[in-house]
């Protein structure tokens, strides 16, 4: 069975990376699509990871229809994703879900992909995880908290 294609936001990368799990990523999406926007908000000058795809969109100008809800990143991530479609979108972003969503574009976000990393036993526990995130001054909300919590069997 192939892996299936997916296209990162940068909220997703940024919160891996303050976990210091980008290589928890990398197992879990083998290889991970960017737009440019998202390599110049993330990594800047810095050398993408082998593991990490710098894909540019083909029409730029289109971004700028998404453009007034959504952020450069986030607008390039989900034209990336209708472009290589069929594939998932890792974003966090609410406006940047429901949008990708109304797109038919299927989404999974950071806790997302921590509960899939604990389904596939690749983490022993996802509690930990979600408080350094929450100490990192990531947003999850406590309805999101406890869901994921309740899903894995972690019970707060």
């Amino acid at each position: 069975m192939s892996q299936p294609v997916v296209v990162s936001n940068s909220s997703p990368i940024i919160a891996f990376e303050r976990l210091e799990q980008l290589e928890l990523l990398r197992q879990l999406t083998q290889t991970l699509h960017i737009p440019s926007a998202v390599r110049q908000e993330v990594f800047g000058v810095r050398i993408l990871p082998p593991w990490i795809v710098e894909r540019p969109i083909s029409h730029p100008t289109a971004r700028l229809t998404l453009a007034p809800r959504l952020g450069a990143g986030e607008s390039e991530a989900i034209l990336l994703a209708l472009e290589l479609a069929p594939c998932y979108l890792l974003v966090d972003d609410l406006a940047a879900r429901r949008a990708a969503q109304s797109m038919n574009i299927p989404v999974i976000g950071t806790v997302g992909m921590l509960l899939l990393a604990r389904q596939r036993n690749l983490l022993a526990a996802v509690k930990p995880h979600l408080d350094a995130l929450r100490q990192a001054e990531f947003r999850i909300s406590e309805i999101i908290y406890h869901l994921a919590l309740q899903q894995v069997g972690e019970d707060v």
